[in-house]
């Protein structure tokens, strides 16, 4: 354990001092934070017998525009943030995040918009024997992700700022074990922020931009795949796989809009077809019903230098066995390689409140 925390922190260091401008900027944020979990399925009613509280620490590096994405965003940081979470329910237990995360700035800097999105650990997830009442959490090792919208203050007083403001965090395990209810919060929260180097703060480069981003329309192909399992407990986890063909194209530097089609071999739907056969016999299913979709979808993905963060929303055209909704989201992360061509993407699916499965993909665009 102590081994794994020192490479870690070495990688840490890493990512964050070894970069090629060496008068880089830091800073430090803390806050304390308050608030309800938003009762989005009424089977978790019970757990929800408290207000949430905790800690939020981040270490983030400031830009100044000396790569194109930093003046096109207005000089965003990106860097680490970690969350301790007391949900106020000895069922629940504590939460315990490591996030990835950008700050963006806007009403002249006053706003601060925070996205992250990482890992947490459950200190007390659903156990059939000693823990059957939490049916948020299945497994101990859950996706989490926050969006923060702050007043803030830097450097007010030799480097010392403040910030307060509204913040939403969201837990689930991506339905990789049932039970997977998942829960959300809102809640309000205020701390302090420490510029390291405050009195050796760069200048912001402004320099205007006059390149056409616009390209040409794009063909794009993606194979995901992952695990996943039904919501009956117990049922046992299957992988699935999705490919996906679609085209895109790209407006300007921020905006790449998507048309395309999924199809969806998902191998814990077979095997939950073939239990509801059996299990109720009055829905008259024959348990051999095809368990495959396809569907249609369109989405939009931010550009974000090789970063993009996309989100689309589609419809099954083929959809021979009726499980969950119709429509379904995607939200996900994607990392450009090889001359904007080759691609990484992590995903998360849902039909709107209820997570289906986290994605893992690589992709092609030509």
């Amino acid at each position: 354990m102590k081994r794994n925390i020192s490479v870690l922190l070495m990688m840490i260091c890493y990512c964050c001092f070894s970069q090629e401008n060496n008068n880089n900027s830091y800073q430090l944020e803390g806050s304390y934070f308050y608030g309800n979990i938003y009762n989005h399925n009424s089977d978790i009613s019970h757990l929800i017998n408290g207000h949430p509280t905790g800690a939020f620490l981040s270490f983030n590096k400031k830009t100044f525009g000396l790569k194109d994405w930093e003046k096109k965003y207005n000089f965003p940081d990106w860097g680490l943030s970690f969350i301790y979470k007391d949900l106020k329910n000895e069922t629940l237990g504590e939460n315990y995040g490591l996030y990835a995360n950008y700050n963006f700035y806007l009403f002249k800097r006053n706003l601060q918009l925070t996205l992250g999105s990482g890992l947490a650990l459950n200190t007390n997830p659903y156990d059939q024997d000693s823990n059957y009442l939490n049916i948020a959490y299945g497994t101990s090792l859950l996706s989490s992700s926050f969006i923060k919208a702050n007043f803030i203050k830097n450097s007010i007083w030799k480097g010392l700022g403040f910030q307060t403001g509204l913040m939403f965090i969201h837990y689930s395990n991506g339905n990789t074990k049932a039970p997977n209810t998942s829960t959300n919060s809102f809640l309000i929260n205020a701390g302090l922020n420490y510029q390291l180097n405050y009195k050796n703060i760069n200048e912001y480069v402004r320099e205007q931009d006059l390149t056409n981003y616009s390209e040409k329309i794009k063909f794009n192909f993606v194979f995901r795949t992952g695990w996943n399992q039904s919501d009956v407990i117990g049922s046992g986890t299957y992988p699935f796989y999705v490919f996906s063909a679609f085209i895109d194209k790209k407006l300007n530097y921020y905006s790449t809009l998507q048309f395309g089609a999924d199809l969806f071999i998902s191998k814990f739907l077979e095997e939950f077809i073939s239990y509801t056969a059996i299990a109720y016999p009055e829905f008259n299913l024959s348990g051999d019903e095809d368990y495959k979709r396809v569907s249609l979808f369109v989405g939009h993905e931010l550009s974000i230098d090789k970063n993009g963060i996309l989100f689309q929303i589609g419809y099954y055209v083929y959809y021979p066995y009726e499980f969950e909704k119709r429509i379904y989201l995607r939200a996900g992360f994607k990392r450009y390689f090889y001359k904007n061509k080759l691609f990484a993407v992590v995903s998360l699916k849902s039909h709107w409140a209820q997570a289906e499965a986290v994605e893992f993909g690589v992709g092609y665009r030509f």
